[in-house]
């Protein structure tokens, strides 16, 4: 069986992602809570363009190229 991560996250995901993920680490931080560490796996997802969620739902929010 072959593993292919093929981008499912546009620019707008990604940008959100990348500002969820600060935010939920900065207030992890502010209230010295590990759930800060949460933060992280939107920022891992925005870094590498590819959401393991997506996949099973077959969703993809990258733009089509015609």
């Amino acid at each position: 069986m072959e593993v292919y991560m093929k981008c499912n996250i546009g620019k707008i995901d990604r940008m959100i992602r990348i500002f969820l993920g600060a935010c939920i680490i900065a207030v992890g931080f502010y209230n010295q809570s590990w759930w800060g560490v949460v933060g992280i796996i939107p920022l891992f997802t925005a870094t590498f363009g590819w959401c393991p969620a997506y996949v099973p739902f077959g969703i993809s929010t990258c733009e089509t190229k015609k």
